[in-house]
């Protein structure tokens, strides 16, 4: 889950509606700026990990893809060379290798989907803090202003609170300050069937076959 989800409430909300419900509403500004900072830190914890997971993974694309090309150009020398069975092993060791760079690619696109969510993300819980502590500050004086012009009456009867606003300041006030994304870092492991060996074994006698008419080598 991202660390956004923890205070969509809050994001999601219209300020002013929140707080015209609110008791204390200068209260329930000050503890809103608290947890938008904490998801602000989280969220650029968990992203600048999904960059630098990003830029690793950039990196091992690139070497197996030179990896594939260097067991095919090692499986046409075997070939030349009149070791097949060089040659089956290079191929086996190339299919790895393509395995491989495919599942890679999924992680990359994944994490690149994640690294945007997060930049979003920031960019959302940055604007609702400003325009939360824009709200506060002028909350604040008005506050101030009213007090000293306050004159003794009778208080009137508060109104009876909003059971939704209330279910609201108490999932706040029970807000997790961190939580770590977690990495993925298994590779799929590979399920060794009889029948697909045997019909790997037919491809890699095919390939070789296909190598050696290109290269004029009789069968």
């Amino acid at each position: 889950m991202s660390v956004f989800k923890r205070i969509k409430d809050i994001v999601n909300s219209n300020i002013n509606s929140l707080l015209d419900k609110a008791e204390d509403p200068e209260k329930m500004m000050k503890l809103m700026i608290s947890e938008i900072d904490k998801a602000i830190i989280d969220t650029k914890a968990s992203t600048s990990g999904k960059m630098a997971d990003l830029k690793s993974v950039e990196k091992r694309i690139a070497d197996t893809e030179k990896a594939v090309s260097r067991w095919q150009e090692r499986t046409e020398l075997a070939i030349v060379k009149g070791s097949d069975e060089m040659a089956k092993e290079a191929i086996k060791e190339r299919k790895a290798n393509e395995e491989l760079l495919s599942s890679l690619k999924n992680d990359r696109a994944l994490l690149m989907a994640e690294v945007e969510e997060g930049k979003k993300e920031l960019e959302t819980l940055n604007e609702k803090l400003d325009e939360t502590k824009k709200r506060l500050e002028t909350y604040v004086p008005k506050k101030m202003e009213a007090k000293s012009k306050a004159k003794v009456e009778k208080p009137k009867a508060e109104p009876k609170r909003d059971t939704r606003f209330e279910e609201m300041e108490n999932r706040i006030n029970r807000l997790e300050a961190y939580r770590e994304l977690s990495k993925k870092t298994q590779e799929p492991k590979k399920e060794e069937k009889t029948a697909e060996e045997k019909l790997e074994e037919l491809e890699i006698e095919n390939e070789i076959a296909r190598i050696k008419s290109e290269k004029g080598i009789n069968v």
